[in-house]
């Protein structure tokens, strides 16, 4: 099923990523594009990784590979594209979020980076909009203590 977008002007938009990115454009927040150009190809760079494998990806092992990756990669970033919250960061959520709802404890903390990465989006503001709230436990369930 692909989106489209019927404008005043023109022909109506097809497929997620350049409807959204036209809207970016609409709203006069180009800056969710990226700034830089390698900013630029790796926010497009995710945005094609949510269409191809978030979307494409229907089986379990699809999804422990998207998460897996997911997870090297947000290792030691803020965000996908680095330091800087884009568009690949609100679609990516938007995508991930029926996976994580039904991830348990044990899997949330598998994926470390990718819990600490979805709880940051999901609280920024503007971004959860209708979506229930992902809940994380702060702290570790069991203890060494005696």
């Amino acid at each position: 099923q692909v989106p489209v977008l019927q404008t005043n002007n023109g022909p109506g938009l097809t497929g997620l990523m350049t409807i959204a990115a036209h809207l970016v454009r609409q709203a006069r927040k180009e800056q969710l594009l990226g700034s830089s150009a390698e900013e630029k190809a790796v926010v497009q760079q995710w945005l094609e990784y949510r269409v191809t494998r978030v979307n494409g990806g229907s089986s379990k092992e699809d999804t422990r590979t998207v998460l897996k990756d997911l997870n090297m990669h947000l290792e030691d970033k803020v965000y996908l594209a680095g330091n800087i919250f884009t568009l690949a960061d609100i679609l990516m959520y938007y995508g991930l979020h029926h996976i994580m709802v039904d991830l348990t404890v044990q899997e949330k903390e598998k994926y470390l980076n990718v819990s600490r990465w979805f709880n940051h989006i999901q609280h920024y503001p503007g971004v959860r909009q209708h979506l229930s709230d992902v809940v994380f436990i702060k702290n570790r369930l069991y203890t060494n203590a005696h």
